[in-house]
C-alpha cells in the first residue's frame, strides 16, 4: 500500500498532490523508513491521521516558510498506523509526532513505555465531525443512529438472537429515507475516523435496540464486538486512507454515501453534502459545540525528548496553537479545523509551554 508522503516544500510548489494525495513512498505500513527519513536528515517526521494531515501539512509549510527550518515530512497512514509507527522506539528511525483523530489508547501507551518513548506531549488542536455525505445531486438523508447501526452492522438482533444483516435499501429502514441501494464507502480499521465512527455512530445507535442494551449490560466486550463489526457484503467498502478518494467515487456513484471527517466536506461543498444526524446538520457550531452527534477532537502526540533535538520540531508544535493558525480567521480554521474554546485553547498553550507530558490513557 501505498502512503501519502510530502513536505511541506512540495506542498507549496503542486498543490495538485494533494488532490492525487495517493502517492507517496513505497514505505510499508508500520516498518521504519530507514536510514533515509526524516529525523535523519533533521527534519521534523509527523505521521498519522488522514484528517489531521492536511493541518499538519499547512503547519510544516508555514513553519518552513517563516523560521528557515527544514520542512517537516508529514505521511498519511491513518491514527492507528501512525502510532504503530510513533511507539516503535525513540531513535531516529520513528517519527516526533503522531497525528491523532482520538485519544491514544492504553494499549498504544504501553507499546510507546516497552519500546522507550516515556515522556509523551499531547496537544489537543481542535475538532472535527464524522460526515456521512452523498453526492452533490443524490438524495437528501436525515439519519439516526439506530438507523446507521441497523443498515451498516454485519449482524443485527434477530428474536433471542442474532442474523446476518439483509437489509438492502436506506428506505426499508425508515420513512422518509431513500429508497437507494445501501452502500457506504468509509475508512479502514486502521483509521482514527473508522474508530470514531463506530463508537460515536454505530455505538450509540446499538444501545437503542433493547437486545444490544442487554448484551452491553452483561457483557461489554462481546456488545462492542457486535456493534463494531461493519459488513461484508459490499454494504461498507474500505476505502483506504485517502479521503479525497471517497469524495471523488461519491461522484461517480450518486446512491452511495461516504463517511469522513468534515474539513473534507467543507472543502469540497461543490461536490457533496452531508446527511443530517438525529435531525442536526454538521457545521463548525454545531461540532464545537457538541450538538452534533459525531463530534470529535483531534491531537498531535509529540516526544518529548526530541524537542530540542530535531531542528524545527518546537516550532512545529507551537504552530499548532499559534494565533496565526488557531486565532480568529487563523489559517487552519480557513482550512476547516474548528477550534477549541478560548479557554480551551489557552490551557492547551500553556500545557506546550510546559512540556508537561500526558499520563497514562485510563483505557
Amino acid at each position: 500500500m501505498r502512503f501519502q508522503t510530502l513536505t511541506a516544500a512540495v506542498l507549496m510548489t503542486a498543490a495538485s498532490a494533494l488532490a492525487a494525495c495517493g502517492q507517496g513512498g513505497d514505505q510499508k505500513a508500520g516498518q521504519p523508513a530507514g536510514p533515509q527519513n526524516a529525523a535523519a536528515e533533521g527534519q521534523v517526521w509527523a505521521a498519522g491521521s488522514s484528517t489531521v494531515f492536511p493541518f499538519a501539512t499547512r503547519v510544516a509549510e508555514t513553519v518552513a516558510r517563516t523560521s528557515g527550518t527544514a520542512p517537516a515530512k508529514v505521511e498519511s497512514l491513518g491514527t492507528g498506523g501512525g502510532f504503530k509507527l510513533f511507539c516503535g522506539g525513540a531513535g531516529k528511525n520513528f517519527p516526533d509526532v503522531a497525528n491523532a483523530s482520538r485519544r491514544m489508547k492504553k494499549s498504544e501507551w504501553d507499546a510507546c513505555q516497552a519500546n522507550g518513548v516515556t515522556d509523551i506531549l499531547e496537544v489537543k488542536i481542535g475538532y472535527d465531525g464524522i460526515v456521512i455525505a452523498n453526492a452533490k445531486a443524490a438524495p437528501v438523508f436525515d439519519l439516526t443512529r439506530e438507523q446507521i447501526y441497523r443498515a451498516l452492522a454485519a449482524e443485527v438482533p434477530q428474536g433471542s438472537g442474532f442474523a446476518q444483516n439483509t437489509a438492502a435499501t436506506w428506505s426499508a429502514l425508515g420513512a422518509g429515507l431513500p429508497n437507494e441501494r445501501i452502500v457506504a464507502y468509509g475508512p479502514p480499521p486502521t483509521s482514527g475516523t473508522r474508530d470514531a465512527f463506530v463508537e460515536l455512530a454505530m455505538e450509540k445507535g446499538a444501545e437503542k435496540l433493547p437486545t444490544m442494551a442487554a448484551l452491553k449490560k452483561s457483557d461489554e466486550d462481546g456488545f462492542k464486538q457486535r456493534a463494531h463489526t461493519l459488513r461484508k457484503d459490499g454494504a461498507w467498502i474500505d476505502a483506504g486512507e485517502n479521503d479525497n478518494v471517497i469524495v471523488q467515487t461519491l461522484e461517480k456513484t450518486p446512491g452511495a454515501v461516504g463517511v469522513f471527517g468534515y474539513s473534507f466536506l467543507e472543502n469540497n461543498m461543490d461536490r457533496v453534502k452531508a446527511a443530517k444526524v438525529e435531525g442536526v446538520a454538521p457545521t463548525l457550531e454545531t461540532i464545537s459545540s457538541g450538538d452534533y452527534p459525531l463530534s470529535r477532537s483531534l491531537y498531535i502526540y509529540v516526544k518529548k525528548a526530541n524537542i530540542g533535538v530535531t531542528p524545527g520540531l518546537k516550532e512545529f508544535v507551537d504552530g499548532f496553537v499559534s494565533e496565526a493558525a488557531v486565532g480568529r480567521g487563523g489559517y487552519l480554521l480557513q482550512r476547516g479545523l474548528i477550534p477549541l474554546p478560548a479557554a480551551e485553547l489557552a490551557a492547551q498553550r500553556a500545557a506546550v509551554k510546559a512540556s508537561t507530558p500526558m499520563t497514562a490513557p485510563a483505557k
